[in-house]
């Protein structure tokens, strides 16, 4: 249970739905276990008259109908009371459950939100959707029906237990010696459904995972023609898990069966010892119906023992799996006292900046200075693997580095509000993403109140509006999941509109628009130069077509800064740069 203590704070944020819950409960069990009072006194009047010397006469029989009357009507009243209090029951404790749901859903997204990316590199997509569907889930059965249920079981078992031995003490014994038995073959049972529904649970996961996987690559797949393939191994699949869910529909099936016998054998107890006590004159006969609705009011609180505990087993489980997450401290988070200008200038500096990947252990930058002033343009180039895209994450404050440390406006970003930081810099990362939304809203999404003229002029700016108002709903075209209804050049394109709409201070471009062609890209960086005026931007790239726009270039090799300076003078020394510059223009290029 030491997992669920966490859900305490929970509890008291609806302590007052949880009090009346637990009140209403109480009602319920109260008002289910009266009326076999009432049964017992009715049957003993009819046995009374049956039992009396000849006919009753009319007075008697009126009598006697009066008192059945009105014993029929106290246990149909007292009914009536147990069924609203059940409601009421359900409308507190179940509802009770639904908000806290809601809020540990919203509280695990939101933490989810302040992880760092390798928290992400290190987890599983599937992984994390489970936790914030599967196990919130079983965590709400047992904040709502497992809580129920276990106080309606104790609180009825104690009343209905009380009420037994009070009428005849031997009788309660030999009535209650299966239940035991019942609760031990329910829990063995529960638990067997359990551990079976974790194998259709981690099936259905792997099903749904390969047809994620289809879906996803599905070009690759009609490229290769193995679509027959992955059919079998889709319906390989299908057969474990229809053997899986077989398996665990046979236990299933035990359930219901194993229950009624061994409650037909309280029954059957009850009336075989009930009647020797009515024989030997101990017991009144209306004693054996009493017992006989005992025991079956005692049924399901008894049988859900077993079923509580599999819910409270799972759900400590699940919530040790949400805790493990929760409790991790974001490695990127503001200070106490974050730093928020009014104003930004831009002015970038990179002291000593070395960063290695700890999952590859790639040393992506070593040593790295530079001062990038404000409003300066400047073309990061150098081959595959350089470290040209660990500058832009690290700007952005995705993650730290090692050592070294990086200023803007001379305030170290360590000291700055993330999400300031952040929105200050226009991103457009190489692999552009996009939204299951309208091409409009995924243009207007870093700034909520642009209207649809501001819109379409930043996608003409990213010469992407041609193509977007050649579709049949234009800008309300939705673009799918991971913009997969538009080509790679569109959404690197709708991209850098969504990045330059909220007019950034500092604009990184990570190779953005590495897959249009070289005349789009040119356009593109020629319409760009105006926007770029008072802009401090660093345009990643290994493509030499935008270096016309560069007040400075940086040369990147192994994590270092090789060459610095303009197109004109690293073209003329032997490096990198001129290496990159023949093997784009060999035309245009001859040696020094």
């Amino acid at each position: 249970m030491k997992a669920l203590w966490t859900l305490n704070p929970y509890f008291w944020r609806y302590k007052w739905l949880l009090l009346s819950g637990v009140l209403f409960v109480l009602l319920s069990a109260a008002f289910s276990v009266f009326p076999a009072v009432y049964i017992r006194e009715a049957f003993d009047e009819v046995a009374a008259a049956i039992s009396g010397q000849g006919t009753p006469d009319a007075q008697q029989s009126l009598d006697l109908k009066q008192a059945l009357m009105l014993y029929s009507a106290l246990i149909l009243g007292l009914s009536v009371l147990k069924g609203l209090f059940t409601f009421l029951m359900r409308q507190t404790l179940i509802v009770m459950s639904r908000h806290i749901e809601f809020d540990l859903k919203n509280d695990i997204y939101t933490h989810y939100q302040k992880l760092d990316m390798g928290f992400y590199r290190r987890n599983s997509t599937g992984d994390l959707m489970n936790r914030i569907s599967e196990d919130v889930g079983r965590t709400r059965m047992y904040i709502g029906p497992a809580l129920m249920y276990t106080i309606n079981t104790a609180f009825a078992t104690g009343i209905t237990l009380y009420f037994m031995f009070s009428v005849d003490v031997r009788l309660s014994l030999l009535t209650l010696a299966p239940m035991p038995l019942l609760v031990w073959c329910i829990y063995r049972v529960s638990t067997l459904i359990n551990q079976r529904s974790h194998a259709v649970q981690a099936q259905q996961s792997a099903i749904s995972t390969l047809a994620q996987e289809t879906f996803s690559g599905l070009r690759v797949l009609k490229a290769f023609g193995l679509e027959a393939e992955q059919t079998e191994r889709y319906a390989t699949s299908a057969r474990n898990s229809f053997a899986q869910n077989e398996r665990l529909y046979r236990v299933n099936a035990l359930f219901m069966p194993l229950m009624l016998l061994l409650v037909g054998t309280s029954t059957l107890i009850a009336v075989w010892v009930g009647g020797q006590g009515v024989i030997e004159g101990r017991l009144s006969p209306g004693v054996i119906a009493e017992f006989v609705y005992y025991v079956n009011l005692l049924t399901w609180p008894i049988a859900s023992i077993g079923w509580v505990m599999s819910m409270v087993q799972r759900a400590e489980a699940s919530m040790q799996r949400i805790n493990d997450f929760l409790l991790i401290e974001p490695a990127i988070q503001s200070p106490e006292q974050p730093y928020r200008p009014d104003v930004f200038h831009g002015d970038i500096v990179f002291e000593n900046v070395s960063y290695t990947y700890p999952d590859s252990g790639i040393q992506a930058l070593n040593s790295f200075s530079a001062h990038i002033a404000p409003g300066e343009t400047i073309v990061v180039v150098g081959k595959t693997g350089s470290g040209k895209s660990t500058l832009g994450l690290l700007l952005n404050r995705v993650m730290d580095p090692q050592t070294g440390r990086i200023l803007v406006d001379g305030v170290d970003i360590r000291s700055w509000d993330v999400q300031v930081l952040r929105r200050a810099i226009g991103t457009v990362p190489q692999d552009a993403f996009l939204f299951s939304d309208s091409i409009a809203e995924n243009i207007a999404f870093g700034t909520m109140d642009a209207g649809r003229e501001v819109v379409e002029e930043y996608a003409e700016l990213a010469h992407v509006a041609e193509d977007v108002l050649g579709f049949p709903k234009g800008f309300d075209t939705v673009v799918g999941e991971r913009g997969v209804t538009l080509s790679g050049g569109q959404k690197q394109r709708v991209s850098i509109a969504r990045a330059l709409i909220k007019k950034p201070p500092m604009l990184v471009l990570d190779d953005a628009l590495s897959a249009v062609d070289t005349d789009t890209e040119v356009n593109i960086l020629s319409d760009l130069r105006e926007k770029l005026q008072g802009v401090t931007a660093l345009l990643i790239t290994q493509r030499l077509s935008c270096v016309h726009l560069a007040d400075r270039i940086y040369v990147l090799e192994e994590g270092r800064l090789t060459q610095e300076g303009t197109h004109s003078t690293l073209v003329q020394q032997d490096g990198v740069y001129a290496e990159l510059y023949a093997l784009q223009n060999p035309d245009s290029w001859s040696p020094s």
